[in-house]
């Protein structure tokens, strides 16, 4: 049996295009992705997923532990590599930002209790922007820190939905007697 021989340009281009799909299977280090939170952070938030009032109140912690780390990188004198620094510190507070809003979405359609900590969310979420803006501008780190005034924005949205949304529905289906008196609901663990 004899193989057809490809022209050349055809065995080029077909190498070519191996190499390129080789290139693109295995990602570049820069392409992985870190996540922003500590393993310590990791932690406590996987030991509180269980009350999401005390989960989301985690993430707000963490999100004023963010924009606190911002504000002493311009507090203190210039040092170098402060512009990488700022620029990480706000792509962390966009990931941990948008984690706060999926955990919302999610507790908010399982029409768990929010009611006490939502209102806390909105008044951070002023804090935070207001934190956000007051760092100086700087080409390293302008489209991060756009990210992060959009999603604080988005969350505050969010929790505002989220807050009459659950006070309609609380009104509706308030909640039994040993859950007003500060005593735990059974945990309702999907399967």
């Amino acid at each position: 049996m004899r193989y057809p021989i490809l022209p050349r340009r055809t065995a080029l281009l077909f190498t070519l295009g191996l190499l390129v799909f080789a290139s693109l299977a295995r990602p570049l280090h820069a392409q992985i992705p870190q996540s922003a939170l500590t393993n310590k952070e990791v932690e406590q938030i996987r030991d509180s997923r269980y009350v999401p009032m005390d989960c989301v109140l985690l993430f707000v912690k963490f999100l004023d532990l963010r924009t606190q780390e911002l504000h002493d990188l311009y507090a203190k004198p210039r040092r170098p590599g402060r512009e990488e620094d700022t620029r990480e510190l706000f792509d962390q507070f966009t990931s941990i930002a948008d984690e706060l809003s999926d955990n919302l979405d999610d507790y908010g359609t399982r029409h768990l209790d929010l009611r006490k900590a939502l209102p806390k969310i909105l008044d951070a979420t002023d804090r935070w922007a207001t934190a956000l803006k007051s760092i100086p501008a700087g080409d390293a780190y302008e489209v991060p820190r756009k990210l992060a005034l959009e999603s604080t924005r988005d969350l505050r949205e969010d929790a505002t939905e989220l807050a009459a949304t659950q006070a309609a529905w609380f009104k509706a289906h308030p909640p039994a007697k040993a859950e007003q008196n500060g005593e735990a609901p059974p945990i309702d663990i999907p399967r």
